[in-house]
């Protein structure tokens, strides 16, 4: 039993009994959103046009975090976030053709982020590098 919950699976399955996230702040930092439970209030930035990869921004007010997810990507593709004056992460389609980033820290005030996605040179991407922004004004759905 113990084993159980001290496995990701278990610690996530924990967190969502707990329905709180286990990082809020700047703990929340390089984490994995889903296993902080950071993905139960997020809200959505995907923009319906000019999006070849589908890119969108995450945004957990309680972590007071974001991160970037990619889908319709390929093997090797990235998908990075940013935030302004901030730190950046990146994470790498390895397999499927879906990723998101570990999260960044906003804190809960202003901030300004971006997300971009990145074929992988010389891949089968079907699409060029590009980029979204939003900021807590942003309309999160």
């Amino acid at each position: 039993m113990t084993a159980a919950i001290l496995s990701p699976l278990g610690e996530h399955l924990l967190n969502r009994m707990l329905e709180e996230p286990t990082c809020p702040g700047e703990a929340c930092e390089g984490k994995n959103p889903g296993r902080q439970g950071c993905d139960e209030d997020a809200r959505t930035f995907k923009p319906a046009t000019g999006n070849p990869a589908v890119l969108q921004l995450r945004y957990s007010e309680d972590c007071q975090a974001v991160w970037a997810k990619i889908e319709h990507g390929g093997k090797g593709d990235l998908v990075t976030v940013e935030v302004s004056g901030g730190t950046k992460r990146a994470a790498e389609i390895n397999y499927g053709d879906d990723q998101y980033t570990p999260m960044v820290h906003v804190g809960d005030d202003e901030f300004e982020v971006s997300a971009c996605a990145v074929p992988k040179a010389g891949g089968a991407g079907t699409y060029e590098y590009y980029c979204i922004h939003g900021t807590e004004a942003t309309a999160w759905r």
